[in-house]
């Protein structure tokens, strides 16, 4: 059996009208809300924050998207929500904990460890440990091109930064996650 994937351009239409709003979101819900859950999730590691970051992105989408415009790709705008709600999260977990970021990654770092939900295997910890070590754009970058496989564009689009800087970006991103798995070994 598979599932039939519903265009973005119907899921618009369907929002449009009064009648079939509440599908088209539940369209929208079965086609993203995985996948900006993980994109959450990469982020700020703990299960039941990100799941509360993407009850609170859906409800921005649900609000805003009768202003939606068409110049950016659905899914890069919901993107763009998710990381913003993700930032805005972690800077205020600095700010209350009145910590260092470094110190909201090594939390960040034992939730990782504790997790139930964290089902990978010691490699794949190793990768969620070092991505902890990369500063929030960087972790970004690496996540939305290793784990989306978005393209530099699409990045750009979301975060608002050009190619250029994001493959810099990138490139650095992995150095950093190279050198921390050597110096583990």
């Amino acid at each position: 059996m598979s599932v039939q994937v519903v265009e973005d351009a119907e899921i618009l239409s369907k929002f449009q009208d009064e009648k079939t709003r509440n599908e088209a979101f539940n369209l929208l819900l079965k086609k993203y809300q995985q996948k900006i859950y993980w994109h959450i999730r990469r982020m700020v590691i703990d299960h039941d924050d990100a799941d509360d970051i993407a009850q609170d992105v859906f409800v921005k989408v649900w609000k805003n998207l009768p202003t939606f415009r068409a110049d950016a790709q659905l899914y890069t705008w919901m993107y763009r929500i998710a990381t913003n709600e993700c930032i805005t999260f972690l800077n205020k977990k600095k700010a209350k904990n009145n910590v260092s970021l470094d110190d909201v990654d090594s939390t960040l770092g034992d939730t990782l460890a504790a997790s139930s939900y964290f089902d990978g295997d010691k490699a794949q910890r190793k990768l969620q440990e070092a991505l902890l070590t990369l500063p929030d754009k960087q972790r970004l970058v690496f996540n939305m091109k290793y784990y989306e496989d978005m393209k530099y564009e699409e990045i750009s689009d979301v975060v608002g930064t050009s190619v250029g800087a994001l493959k810099a970006s990138f490139h650095l991103a992995v150095k950093k996650i190279e050198t921390f798995l050597l110096s583990k070994d």
